[in-house]
């Protein structure tokens, strides 16, 4: 594991359970009602039982690959210091929040839309703005969750840039 690439990889792993382990904590709390890995999984599995560990696998992967973009501006910084991985993940956290939920009732064939309402077959809610349908603060915690995602692929993807 001496590659940047394997520390990467170790990093976003890590990160990305960390990250889903602080959002379902904070659901937990009561701080937000929004599960990631079953808001995803329920695109591709009615099952709800299984929808969770498909969700937080697609959820996992997704940070994988993200991670290398995350990799790719280290490596154009010359560095991967805590703090750029922190500035990183906030941004990531904000586009997720900003662009990625609210484009997903066009997306999930389980989830109704803020126009059409629900049908028959859909189960989810439309996460809204910024996820507000959730909680309010749910894009707090889950752009929290993102900074500390980067921090962690930070410092793991400045370990193997030594």
């Amino acid at each position: 594991m001496t590659s940047g690439i394997g520390w990467l990889m170790l990093g976003a792993l890590l990160g990305s359970l960390l990250m889903t382990g602080l959002m379902s904590a904070g659901r937990f709390l009561g701080l937000s009602r929004m599960s990631l890995p079953f808001v995803l999984g329920t695109m591709f599995t009615p099952n709800r039982d299984r929808a969770v560990p498909l969700g937080l696998a697609m959820h996992i992967g997704s940070a994988m690959v993200v991670s290398l973009l995350y990799f790719a501006v280290f490596r154009l910084m010359g560095g991967a210091p805590w703090w750029m991985g922190g500035l990183l993940g906030l941004g990531h956290g904000v586009a997720t929040y900003l662009l990625f939920l609210p484009s997903l009732p066009g997306l999930h064939p389980r989830m109704a839309s803020e126009r059409d309402g629900p049908e028959p077959t859909r189960v989810l809610e439309p996460p809204g703005p910024l996820g507000l349908n959730y909680g309010k603060r749910t894009p707090l915690i889950g752009i929290l969750a993102h900074v500390v995602f980067g921090v962690v692929v930070a410092v793991f993807c400045g370990q193997g840039m030594k």
